[in-house]
Order: structure tokens, then sequence, then C-alpha cells
């Protein structure tokens, strides 16, 4: 760790209090935006002389945390500065397109008072890129939208006071938050009339008044998978206090919902129960006229679901789903005629995977498509007619976000030099056209020298061309071999795009400044290659799936880069279960690894998921009953006694998707064996991934430690578990005097 500079860099203007503390202006409870200068800054007058005095400061964002620095300009990039990026999680674009409300993301600093996951802000920017922020500090702010006719931008926020989740509005010319509506349990999501005079919400049931009393009484026994919560759609008329939210009366658990333009029907994804195995695996399409209640189409979508859109008109519904059951993805783009109930495949045997859509009027569409390592904006008439390709895929672009009149377009972009930010274009009739940038959420990362990163291509030993993403040690040597680290994608049906694949869990940047190679192969399995190479690793747990990450090693060494004795592998969930894998029964060729929420074991594993159904479905393809061999000698358990791979292993204490006994197993087996060194990490209040900045910290530092120790250091035992904080021996200090 590169020796602290004495600046203290500050992340937006606030007030101190207790004399180190600092506030955002902003009050969250509050939610009040007033006159900002053009450059979105807030200034207070009070302040004026403390900041002169400050060496260095970074006036990024509104959103005040005391951070004092811990690196200096030119540094490589350190855990402390992936502990504090800030990355954009949504757009929404107002219909005149002018404006664009987008959500930023901005952690927690670890170690704080009130650990947690991310907060997340408000802000708006224009298509000039003059970007202001709205409600920020310590606030959570979700489903962000524009309600019709333009003058409100709508979300679901929880302030002080509230009891649950609840619909607010603020003005886009400034001012103090409304609330539009509240519920007796918390709002999950809501889409409003064409009119913006009612809106349909989803929110769960709520627990009766009996069976509080009886908790109250110490009678808390858990139903596995009986005591369920449906989640119910309600129609409501915002600031109309003399009406009551009405329940429309559906079967099922609801997930999702859009409003038609005609009027008086709604579209909402339905499954048997509010299990995640039923949401991934039967959700069907139904529209309800929220006038007469009740369902008046229901569509027959197969295997999993993704983004709905009505056309501008409400003739006609898209949807993107699976292919078949055994589709591991939502990668199809369909469209449904309301009149005649027909349903159309309009991108038949498309070799990517469409993640967003909008319409752009009654008859087109354009979408997001993952096609390889990058994705396309593209258009194409509802009948499959008319394709364009807007921008071809040498980005990678998401969250798509179309304004009323079909031209102007708000999405996300990152890349291998920035984390996400808010980009903005206007569709050209001749096909391409120019994306346009709009924010900066961390100017900082122009100080900080980033490896060279690009798609490496590579074959499988049995002809198949894979590819994956590449980033070079920093100030690499040409003809000088070094240390590689293999981080593998979960799922598997997920992919790697060539954008930013630095975090906290991802070696990315950080290893790279520390002289290793990181490599992100997309092994068969792997989505954006459509959906037949999707499916190459049904049925063969750790087969050939599991042998392009051996070739991908192989052809690293076989160009000169990598040092065959100094290979290590890294990934979570389905990656963990490949770190497993490569740490038993291929351990000769790794010399670490570091295992998250990972597999060990299938047997106990399918029995313990919250996904079994899934797992079936579009993995393995049997169940254990049909061959209980397989799931056993597919399984890293079975090959422990050939361990020789030093192996950290780390899991969320709370996970429903991977039980953390799973790591139990493989480190209860490796320690009693005592051929390799192991330990075992588990991270308690954490799921399927760390959400909390304290565990993601602390992640970050466990993972380089361990790799640094056995790929570059001395090896042998393993280092000590007790770990130093550097962001914590930064807090401490104090301000600079004037």
């Amino acid at each position: 760790m590169p020796a602290a500079t004495a600046c203290v860099r500050f992340s937006g203007i606030g007030r101190i209090q207790n004399g180190a503390k600092l506030r955002p202006f902003l009050n969250p409870t509050i939610h009040k935006m007033g006159p900002l200068p053009t450059n979105g800054m807030m200034t207070r007058a009070p302040l004026a002389s403390l900041l002169a005095a400050v060496a260095c400061f970074n006036l990024a964002s509104p959103h005040f945390s005391f951070e004092p620095s811990v690196f200096a300009a030119g540094d490589t990039m350190s855990p402390e500065q992936v502990a504090k990026i800030r990355s954009i999680s949504s757009v929404a674009i107002a219909e005149n397109g002018e404006h664009i409300a987008y959500v930023m993301s901005v952690p927690r600093l670890p170690g704080s008072d009130e650990n947690g996951s991310a907060w997340s802000e408000l802000h708006v920017t224009t298509r000039g890129g003059d970007s202001r922020p709205y409600i920020t500090g310590d606030v959570s702010i979700g489903s962000v939208s524009w309600r019709p006719g333009g003058r409100d931008i709508c979300y679901l926020s929880k302030r002080e006071g509230d009891e649950h989740t609840a619909l607010y509005a603020i003005a886009v010319a400034g001012g103090e938050s409304r609330r539009l509506l509240s519920h007796e349990t918390s709002i999950r999501s809501y889409s409003f009339s064409p009119d913006g005079s009612r809106v349909a919400f989803l929110a769960s049931e709520e627990d009766s008044k009996e069976h509080k009393e009886l908790e109250e009484k110490g009678f808390n026994a858990e139903i596995v998978e009986e005591q369920l919560h449906f989640t119910r759609l309600w129609i409501a008329e915002p600031g109309n206090s003399d009406s009551e939210p009405r329940q429309v009366e559906l079967e099922g658990n609801l997930t999702s919902l859009v409003w038609s333009a005609s009027g008086n029907e709604v579209a909402v994804a339905v499954a048997p129960t509010p299990l995640i195995d039923d949401y991934y695996m039967k959700r069907h399409l139904a529209v309800v006229d929220v006038d007469g209640g009740g369902v008046v189409w229901e569509l027959e979508n197969i295997g999993k679901l993704g983004a709905v859109a009505w056309s501008t008109d409400g003739s006609k519904l898209a949807f993107v789903s699976g292919e078949d059951l055994n589709d591991p993805a939502a990668g199809r783009l369909y469209v449904a005629n309301r009149a005649s109930g027909s349903v159309q495949d309009v991108l038949p045997n498309y070799n990517g995977h469409v993640s967003s859509i909008a319409w752009r009027d009654a008859d087109s569409i354009v979408f997001l498509g993952e096609e390889g390592t990058h994705t396309a904006l593209s258009s194409v008439a509802h009948d499959g007619t008319n394709r364009r390709v807007h921008l071809a895929p040498t980005r990678v672009l998401s969250g798509l976000s179309l304004s009323k009149n079909g031209h102007s377009i708000a999405l996300r972009s990152d890349s291998a030099s920035h984390p996400s930010e808010v980009h903005a274009l206007d569709l050209a009739e001749g096909g391409a056209t120019k994306l346009e940038r709009l924010t900066d959420s961390n100017p900082w990362l122009a100080d900080v020298p980033l490896a060279p990163q690009r798609v490496e291509s590579y074959l499988a030993r049995d002809g198949l061309e894979l590819e994956g993403i590449l980033i070079e040690p920093l100030n690499r040597i040409e003809g000088q071999r070094y240390p590689l680290i293999l981080a593998v994608h979960g799922g598997p049906e997920a992919h790697i795009k060539d954008g930013w694949l630095t975090g906290y869990s991802y070696p990315g940047q950080v290893a790279a400044g520390e002289g290793f190679a990181v490599f992100y192969p997309n092994y068969r399995g792997s989505t954006g290659r459509g959906v037949d190479f999707s499916k190459l690793g049904q049925a063969d747990y750790a087969g050939a799936e599991f042998d392009d990450l051996i070739d991908a090693v192989d052809h690293l060494i076989a160009i000169g880069l990598v040092d065959k004795d100094k290979v290590g592998i890294t990934g979570g969930s389905y990656g963990g279960f490949a770190t497993a894998w490569c740490s038993t029964y291929h351990s000769e060729r790794f010399a670490a690894g570091v295992m998250f929420v990972g597999i060990s074991n299938h047997l106990s594993k399918s029995g313990t998921t919250d996904i079994p159904n899934e797992m079936f479905l579009v993995h393995a393809r049997k169940r254990m009953w049909d061959d209980w061999q397989f799931y056993l000698e597919r399984s890293p358990i079975f090959h422990v006694e050939k361990a020789r791979t030093p192996l950290l292993i780390m899991h969320g204490k709370s996970d429903p998707r991977v039980h953390p006994a799973q790591s139990l197993e493989l480190f209860r087996q490796l320690k009693t064996i005592g051929k390799t060194p192991v330990r075992l990490v588990y991270y308690p209040g954490e799921g399927h991934g760390n959400r909390k900045a304290a565990a993601r910290y602390d992640y970050n530092l466990r993972s380089k430690r361990w790799f640094e120790h056995y790929l570059q250091g001395e090896g042998g035992e393993a280092p000590p578990h007790e770990l130093t904080y550097p962001l914590l021996e930064k807090e401490e200090e104090e301000l600079p005097a004037n």
C-alpha cells in the first residue's frame, strides 16, 4: 500500500459536526432541492476559509463523506479506492427528452457508524451535461420514473416518519418532495396510467393481527415455504384523499407491472408463489382490466421472463423471455398482438441476448442486445422486418430509456476506463448515431494509471472458439511472464463484457497494478452468443465448461504472458464452484484459489438451495435420484484428496442460494486431510454476495493478500487471519490546521 499523503480529500460540500464528521446540506428527511448554480455545487461562505486551507479536495458530488486520502495521484488502483467507487444504477429520460433523472450509487465508508449497502441518490442532468443533485446524503432512492406530463420525478423511498416504503414526487423545477401514496405495507413497484391520474402498484399482504399478537408472545415458529406473503395489485388515485387504494383480485404472486397506453389495462408478471424458484421458472404474463377487474388476456410465455413493454398505442405487448423451458436466460424478443392474441419471435436465431426494450412508436421497438463482449443498440419492426443497427457492438450499454417522441435515448455505459455513467443519443434515421457522455461520477479516476484491457480469443480443445477479457499487468515488460488470476463468472448464464471490471470481488485493475495478469473467460454456457451456446454446458457439470478454463490458461501461457507455476483462480457462485473444482480436480494447475459462495457438493446442494427446479431445468437436466454417481463425481468434495491448492473460502452466512454449509464441507475435509492451507471466512448477515461496505472491503483485502502471498510471495503457511484496514487508520487522523 502506498504511503498516505497529508492531504484530505472531500467528496462533496457539507458542514462540520463535532469537529470531524461532515454531512450533506440536503437533509434526507426534508428532500428539498433549492436553487443551484449551473455546475450543480452547493456553497456556504463559512466553509470557504476551511476549504482554502485544505491542500487537495474533490467536488465530485454533493454527497459528503469525510475521507482522508489514502492514495496519491499516480498510484495504482487500491482496495480503498474500490470501496469509494460510485456508479449509475438507473436512468429515466423525460417525455420531451430534455432532462434525464438518474440514480447514483454512493458506497458507505467502510467502518462508518452506519455499515450497510450503498446509498442511492437522485440527480438530474440535461442533454448538455448540466448535472444537478436533487436528493442526496444518507438516502435510498429507487424505481425512478417521470409522471405523465413531464413535470414530476417519481420515486420509491422510506423517509423519516414512514413505516413502509412510499411513493414520492419532486418537481423538476425543484422544491420539496411530496408523498403521493403510502400503503399498509411497502410499495414494491408502480406504473402510472397514461394521463397520470391513477397509479397501479404492487405491495405484499400484511400479517394478520392474530399472527402479530402470537409473535409478541413468543410463538414465532417458522414453517418452511408455507408462511408466504403474496404480492398483490392495487389501483390508487395519488393526491385524492377521498379515494382509498383498491385491490384487483388475482391469483398468484405478482412481480412486475406496466400500464398500457389504452388507459385501462395493466400487464403483470404472475408466479404461482413468492418462492424464488417460481420467480425464475414459472412466471407468465397476464393483462388485467383495472376497471372491470380480472384477467382479459394471458400469455403462455415459456421459461425465464425479462423486460416487458407496451406499444405506444396499446395494441401490442413486447417481452423478453426464454426460448423454451431449458433456456438458461431470458434473451429472446417476442411481440404479442392484443387483437389476435398471436405471439411472434421477432429475432429468430439471434446470436445474442436482448437485455432492454422500448417502443419507438406503435410499430417499432428499440432494443439493447448483448453480442459477445459488447452491446448493440438496434431497432426492429414488430413483425421482425426493417432491422437497423444504430450503435454497433463496440461499447457496453444497459438501462435503455426512450423519450415520448421516440428520438432521444438515455442509457448507462461503462468501459475499461470508468464504471457506469449516464449517456444519451438521438436516433438517426440512417442508422448510425453518436453516443454522448453526460456524467463523471469518479473524476479522480483520471489520475489513476490503468492497465491495458482487451478482448482475447482462444480455441477450446474441441475446436470451439471462445473469448474473454484480458487485463494485462500494468507496465508490462515484453517477454516477461507474470502471475495470473483467472476470474470466473457465475451463473453460468452470465457473461463478462469489455467494460469496467474492478470491484470488491473482481480483482481487475487492483491486481493489474500489483503485477498480475487478470483474465475473465466466457466459457461455454455463457450468455451473449445465443441460446445454443448458452446450453452447451448443460447436463455436464464441470465437464467441457471447466475444461475451457484450463484451455484459457494454456493459451495465456502459450502467448508468453503467464508463468505456468503462478496461476490463481477465483469466482463467486458458479464461479465459486469452478474455483473449488480447479482447486481439487485440477489442483496441479493452480497455485492459489479464492472461492466465494461456491458449490462443493451437488448432492447436498440440491437439497439446500432455494432454486432446485432452476438447477434441474437449465443446468443439471436430471435429478439427483436419476444419477447419483454423476452428482457425486462432478462435486469438488469427491476429489478433495487431490487438493494441494491453498484455498481461501468466503461465504455469506445467510446465503439462501448456495447454503454456507457448502463452504464448511470443503473446509472441514481439507483441514482434516491437512495437505494444503485452507481458511474459511463467514460474513454474518450477508447472503449470496456481500452488500455491506465493511464486508466488501474485508473481502477485497483478504483476496488480494491471499494471491500476493501465494503467487508473488513466499507461500507456505497461510498469512495471518487478522487484517489491518487502512481506511480505519486514516479515519482516525485529524483535519489539518487552518
